[in-house]
This record gives structure tokens, C-alpha cells and sequence, in this order.
């Protein structure tokens, strides 16, 4: 299941040296060693197979141990992204719903993210990572966003028997202070999903109840695990 592939991808990012490996333990050391972090955050989602259909979004996230996290979206629409540690939740109060779903069951691109306060380890996920050249990148979304950047691009391990499932590949790009700048996440057919975040904040006091959820009255909830099995 890309999700198990994707869990640690993101776990391995942090570093100043000039190799892939001391990059990640890095980005680890930073992001692992922090009971708590927030961020603004942009996504960007694009399918260029679709006559370059894609979308935009904003807001702030929080992220606090033990791999639980919290979104915030503020523009376009607001919205609420939230992952408890044992549920995936996410609530668009315009539509008066919410979907439900199980941490190792879910699809969302966000879940993963929740590895920024995880444990686990990046390069055992990956078949090959490397740091990428901006002088031999043809791509212009491969190359640092500043000249002082790092730009990582990981190859998962084939996990999943579901080809349209596999991630291709996942860039990670950190700043010289190990910071995560960008994440982008390229799946088959031209499916691309880019994070961007600022104003990293460390181990700031974030209640608990940050990362519960609690159904509004009146809304409906819509358990994920029990919507496929229907359709199936």
C-alpha cells in the first residue's frame, strides 16, 4: 500500500552535508528530536494528463508527537485535516460532512506527513536516493527553490501490486538550517502533489484536543473502509 511506502519517505530529511545520507539524518535530527511543529504550508495538486487540471490550497498545519498532525485550511475554503494517531479526519463545514478513515488505511497525500514527528527511517524505503544536480535537472520543479537548497529525490521500493498506486518518485527539498522547504510526490500518469512550507515553529505549546475531533451536530460522518467495501 503506498501509504506504508510513502510513511517513511517522509521521515528522512534533514542536512547541510553533500550527501544524500547525511542530508536525511539531518532532517531527521531536527523534525524527530520535536514534540511539536507548525507551519503555513501551500498544496498544489496538478494533473497535466487532464489538459493541466490542478488546484491550490493554504493554511496552517500542526504536527505533535506521536504522528498526529493538524491542517487548517484557510484559502481557498476552509477546511479541517486532522490525523489523531488511530483516525484520519477531514471536515469541510460547507458541506456539512466528514469522512472517517483508519491511519493504515487511508489514500490521502497528508497522511504520511504525520512522519514528520515519526520514527521512521527514509533510506530503508527507498531504492536509491540521490542528490539532485540544478545544473542537469531539465525539469524546472527538480531544482531548489534558492541556490543555497538542497534538492533529494528518493525512488521507493515497489510495494504495491496496484501499478497506479506506486509513487514514481518523491523530491524533498531542505534549507541550509535543515529545514523542510518542499515536498513533491510524482505518481503515474503526470499526477503531481507539491508542498510548500514556511515559518517552521519548534516544541510551542499546542493543547491536545488540537488533534481530536469531535463530529459537529448534525453532520454526517462517512467511514471510508465501509464506502469501498460497497462499492466493491
Amino acid at each position: 500500500m503506498f501509504i506504508s511506502v510513502f510513511s517513511a519517505i517522509l521521515s528522512t530529511f534533514l542536512s547541510q552535508p553533500r550527501d544524500a545520507q547525511s542530508i536525511l539524518r539531518a532532517l531527521e535530527a531536527r523534525y524527530h528530536h520535536a514534540q511539536t511543529l507548525k507551519a503555513a504550508f501551500y498544496e498544489r495538486y496538478s494533473d497535466s494528463s487532464s489538459s493541466g487540471e490542478g488546484s491550490a490550497e493554504s493554511g496552517i498545519v500542526y504536527f505533535s508527537q506521536p504522528g498526529r498532525m493538524r491542517w487548517e485550511y484557510e484559502s481557498p475554503e476552509k477546511k479541517l485535516f486532522i490525523v489523531d494517531g488511530t483516525n484520519v479526519w477531514f471536515y469541510v463545514p460547507a458541506d456539512r460532512t466528514v469522512s472517517r478513515a483508519k491511519v493504515k488505511e487511508s489514500s490521502d497525500w497528508r497522511t504520511p506527513l504525520a512522519l514528520l514527528t515519526g520514527k521512521s527511517d527514509l533510506s530503508k524505503l527507498c531504492r536509491s536516493i540521490e542528490i539532485l544536480d540544478p545544473a542537469k535537472a531539465q525539469d524546472p520543479e527538480d531544482r531548489p527553490g534558492a541556490a543555497e537548497n538542497t534538492v533529494l529525490r528518493c525512488i521507493p521500493k515497489r510495494e504495491s501490486a496496484d501499478a497506479d498506486e506506486e509513487i514514481r518518485a518523491v523530491l524533498l527539498e531542505s534549507d541550509p538550517e535543515s529545514h523542510l522547504v518542499r515536498l513533491i510526490i510524482r505518481q503515474p500518469g503526470n499526477l503531481e502533489t507539491e508542498f510548500r512550507f514556511a515559518n517552521w515553529e519548534e516544541n510551542l505549546p499546542v493543547a491536545e484536543t488540537m488533534f481530536h475531533f469531535a463530529p459537529p451536530q448534525g453532520v454526517t460522518v462517512v467511514d471510508e473502509s465501509a464506502l469501498a467495501n460497497r462499492v466493491h
